[in-house]
């Protein structure tokens, strides 16, 4: 058999494609995960279960928005541990330690949520306790996979982790004009033994000056949890840019598009000194029925 000529065959990134006649995104779990190490070089081999050509298509700041696929396999029923696999400690990237940000909600500037019954949950679209406004906007399910520098790049079991972000408009629960006394948009939930940490929420919004984002801590239990002083990582997930335009093209994002024009990646003022490499989430879903960010996050828990 003649020994195929790689001149003539399609290419991404200087790799032939593994299925020639396939369209880029159906290259397959293998091509995309090449895709994934090249780009973000935080660990040598991820073992997350279910992952589809969303990995593939939102690793780039200009990248085509996300085909939709599975996202990562759930803690429930899952065969594929979320962080296994990890064949070496040495390529394992600690994620950029970030700001917090002028609203953390975690006790550091003011308004302390940590220490809130209610706090740990899964569903943070809508405010607890004293109201129960739900944040209007596009589904999204935020998915983070810990695992520790540490440990060999294991998963981090028994882990938690304190995301929050702003709402469709750009605004922060607990801080902003017209919603200091809302808290959605931000929880707290445990890590399973692969490592997953899973939120639903809304896609958020674009506010001037800043490229559109997802904050989070990392913090070694959830009974630790209670306390910003307890925090082991502290980072932000950066979102592509193509999912951005096709979201904030609906009804309720309109603010968010002139703000998207006026900023990027590379000028960002947390993700500009590396155009957010280990940081862009792998987007996968679609804007109609849902999306999902997804991204691993490897921490020194000793």
């Amino acid at each position: 058999m003649t020994a195929p000529d790689h001149d003539r065959l399609p290419t991404f990134e200087g790799r032939p494609f593994h299925q020639p006649s396939e369209p880029l995104f159906d290259q397959g779990l293998a091509f995309d995960v090449e895709t994934v190490l090249s780009r973000r070089s935080i660990i040598k081999a991820f073992g997350l279960g279910g992952v589809s050509a969303g990995l593939l298509v939102a690793c780039g700041p200009g990248a085509s928005t996300a085909s939709e696929g599975s996202p990562l396999a759930s803690p429930a029923g899952s065969t594929t541990t979320a962080a296994g696999a990890v064949s070496s400690a040495a390529n394992c990237t600690t994620i950029p330690e970030e700001t917090a940000g002028p609203f953390p909600g975690d006790g550091s500037n003011g308004p302390d949520l940590l220490t809130q019954s209610g706090v740990v949950r899964a569903d943070i679209t809508s405010s607890f306790g004293t109201s129960t406004t739900t944040a209007g906007g596009v589904p999204l399910t935020i998915r983070l996979a810990l695992v520790d520098v540490a440990n060999g790049c294991k998963p981090l079991t028994g882990a938690a982790a304190y995301a929050w972000h702003c709402d469709r408009e750009g605004r922060y629960s607990l801080y902003s004009n017209g919603v200091t006394n809302e808290n959605y948009l931000r929880g707290v939930q445990a890590a399973g033994a692969d490592g997953i940490v899973s939120f639903s929420s809304i896609f958020p919004g674009c506010y001037s000056g800043r490229w559109p984002h997802i904050h989070f801590e990392v913090y070694p239990s959830l009974a630790r949890a209670d306390n910003a002083a307890n925090r082991i990582a502290t980072s932000q997930i950066a979102l592509a840019e193509a999912t951005c335009k096709e979201v904030y093209a609906t009804a309720g994002y309109e603010q968010s598009v002139g703000n998207l024009g006026q900023v990027s990646l590379a000028r960002d003022n947390v993700f500009g000194d590396d155009a957010g490499i280990h940081q862009i989430g792998a987007m996968s879903g679609s804007v109609s029925s849902g999306l999902t960010v997804e991204l691993p996050v490897a921490v020194r828990a000793a």
